[in-house]
């Protein structure tokens, strides 16, 4: 498991993701695993709330090829139902400690949470270049939530010129709801954790699900196409991928 999970008597779930007790190393296989994680999360009615952290010094910067069938209907079919799984069916009140924001390929899983936190004094920033990391993320819901977060022109650019957004412009723009000092990074989204805790349950639940309306209905009207465009890229990649190898070992 990629996750240790903690509660508090109020219902305040952490959820602190890893591999090997650093940084997550996110892949195929845990891609699998989170949608397991996230839904049994969602059908526990005592998770009033869900922490969502990294470990050691990124909550998550890098993305592996280990697990994912790029390259085939199939493959790309397991993608898409897990992906709306994690991002269209969780109940529950997301708050994300961004020790350093992840990838901007894994953008659905924190966009769609009521508050994000980054460390005032992180090095790194929101970097666009994940769409582009293993050379085919044509679509990955990327062209749907990042314009939809920082408005059409600007999340063209980032996402095209790879762009890295520090500390302050993420939360001018809206990619972050504050910036806080690191030490006090997870500290601060238990406090509203509990303040969103302490709501009648069945008012913060719905709450939330007005809230994410819209970017729910983006995600279901979008991801099938953004795969498939992302499959006719990956299936582009493995082409070119086989021809050069040919022609090494003639």
């Amino acid at each position: 498991m990629n996750a240790r999970l903690s509660r508090k008597p109020n219902g305040v779930l952490e959820v602190a993701l890893h591999t090997d007790g650093g940084k997550l190393l996110f892949n195929g296989h845990t891609h699998e695993q989170f949608v397991h994680l996230f839904h049994a999360i969602g059908e526990d009615h005592h998770n009033r709330v869900v922490i969502l952290t990294g470990s050691g010094d990124a909550f998550m910067d890098a993305i592996g090829p280990e697990g994912f069938d790029f390259f085939s209907p199939q493959g790309y079919d397991k993608i898409l139902r897990e992906g709306r799984k994690v991002s269209l069916e969780h109940p529950r009140h997301r708050i994300t400690d961004d020790r350093r924001l992840e990838r901007a390929g894994t953008a659905a899983l924190r966009i769609c949470t009521a508050d994000r936190h980054h460390p005032g004094d992180a090095r790194d920033g929101v970097p666009g270049q994940a769409a582009f990391r293993l050379r085919h993320r044509a679509g990955r819901r990327v062209n749907l939530l990042w314009p939809e977060v920082i408005g059409s022109i600007r999340g063209r650019y980032f996402i095209l010129t790879r762009q890295v957004l520090d500390a302050q412009t993420a939360k001018a723009w809206g990619v972050v709801n504050e910036v806080v000092p690191a030490d006090r990074l997870l500290a601060r989204a238990h406090e509203i954790a509990d303040t969103i805790a302490a709501l009648p349950p069945l008012t913060s639940r719905y709450t939330r699900i007005a809230l994410t309306q819209k970017l729910r209905r983006i995600i279901d009207e979008g991801s099938g196409y953004s795969l498939a465009l992302e499959g006719i890229s990956a299936a582009d990649v493995a082409r070119a991928a086989a021809q050069n190898k040919r022609a090494r070992s003639a």
